[in-house]
């Protein structure tokens, strides 16, 4: 590593590789917002130790939790929002603090002020702002729709009904759900607007509802959370299967086989499709109760990907696809121009940068292969570019990654773990 890039190493030949990678930042952070709304302390088991996570921690701190680290576990003890001072919490880019924490603040009895990087204040969230005011929060914004801004606790938040548009993040929904069971009417949201991206998500929040005792309720686009007393002493979370995701097509890219550890048999993760999206491009993929295993078959095969569930894969197969035999597309992921950078724009402009033929559409990438050669590739604060920038090093010498440091994100462990993966 040199200055503030990284040199991606390329593959020395076919790749024999065990990996492990850390928890699920989504179910991680989940995990923490329902522990800190039991009524019990509740010991989570191989959480995910990276910068979103701990800002998590931080704001449930700020909100009158506690939590203490327990070995490899973190023991997350329940809100007790006392005090009507003002506090603040701080973001950073973590878009599951903004949108999971500010209705928890609603339930204390103190103005907490919410803002973080320049990049959160460039990402949505004033539908879940407008629902939280129609649920019974009172909440300044000046406007803006986005950080800063300031709940005013009353002391509680009665709840009911309310529609909300979450087609720019099923993170929205999410928030509303987790939070359902401490209002004091619950909460029932209509959906309104297109269809939420990442189904999957939206099948995480409710499996961990029920798996807190909560009893979600769903009839197509109507979601119902009761009021209930939460509890769940012992937790454990699943290895993140989107973190996962450059090792995984490593063994496409490079040749070789790569074994990712505890990949769960069944699970709600959207990471999980990578299985049957690497046999449409022609590999090698088996599971069992030890983990999952993909094997290169030599050519990765043009296609056309609507990755409208899945759409956080999509800086890593697009590096993926620039290897393949033929174009493709990736449609149906629109809404990452609000991620943690436009992430089409970055996408198309680095890929190209490097000498593929990428073009923008209205809602994805439009992948042409041509040779590729070195250069920097810019990664605009965003982990998943420093995993896309990875995967463009394997066959590619000179691929240098600006920031590396932005994966510590989610893992901030990746540029050894894979330089471990390639001996």
């Amino acid at each position: 590593m040199a200055g503030n890039t990284w040199t991606a190493p390329v593959a020395p030949g076919p790749l024999d590789a065990n990996v492990r990678v850390p928890g699920s930042k989504s179910i991680t952070n989940r995990a923490y917002v329902l522990a800190a709304l039991s009524a019990q302390p509740t010991l989570v088991r191989a959480p995910l130790d990276s910068r979103d996570a701990r800002l998590m921690l931080g704001a449930l701190s700020a909100l009158g939790g506690s939590w203490e680290q327990a070995g490899e576990n973190v023991l997350v003890r329940p809100l007790v929002p006392e005090g009507t001072e003002p506090t603040s919490v701080a973001l950073g880019n973590a878009g599951t603090v903004a949108r999971f924490t500010p209705a928890l603040a609603g339930l204390g009895s103190r103005p907490v002020t919410f803002d973080g990087d320049e990049a959160i204040r460039r990402r949505p969230i004033a539908p879940l702002l407008n629902a939280l005011r129609d649920l019974g929060a009172d909440i300044e914004d000046e406007g803006r729709g986005a950080p800063p801004f300031t709940v005013r606790g009353h002391g509680g938040i009665d709840g009911g009904k309310v529609d909300l548009d979450s087609s720019a993040s099923s993170q929205f929904l999410s928030a509303l759900l987790l939070a359902g069971p401490s209002f004091s009417s619950g909460v029932t949201v209509r959906l309104i607007g297109d269809a939420p991206p990442s189904e999957p998500h939206i099948a995480m929040t409710l499996d961990l509802l029920r798996r807190f005792g909560a009893a979600p309720e769903r009839a197509g686009t109507e979601f119902h959370v009761p009021p209930a007393q939460l509890a769940c002493p012992d937790y454990t979370v699943e290895p993140d299967l989107s973190t996962a995701a450059p090792f995984v097509v490593a063994a496409a890219a490079a040749g070789g086989t790569v074994r990712i550890d505890g990949w769960p048999e069944r699970t709600t993760q959207p990471g999980d499709w990578l299985r049957s999206l690497l046999v449409e491009l022609g590999q090698r993929v088996s599971l069992d109760a030890g983990g999952l295993t993909v094997t290169g078959a030599g050519t990765i095969s043009g296609t056309r990907l609507d990755l409208h569930e899945v759409g956080e894969l999509t800086p890593v197969i697009a590096a993926l696809l620039c290897f393949a035999d033929g174009p493709s597309v990736i449609s149906g992921v629109a809404h990452l121009r609000g991620h943690e950078t436009d992430r089409l724009a970055a996408l198309a402009t680095e890929l190209s940068g490097l000498g593929a033929q990428v073009r923008e559409t209205g809602d994805g990438l439009a992948i042409t292969p041509a040779p590729l050669h070195g250069g920097v590739f810019h990664t605009y604060d965003d982990h998943r570019l420093v995993m896309a920038g990875a995967v463009l090093g394997l066959r590619v010498p000179g691929v240098e990654v600006e920031n590396p440091a932005t994966v510590g994100k989610t893992f901030p462990g990746f540029v050894d773990a894979w330089q471990s993966m390639l001996g």
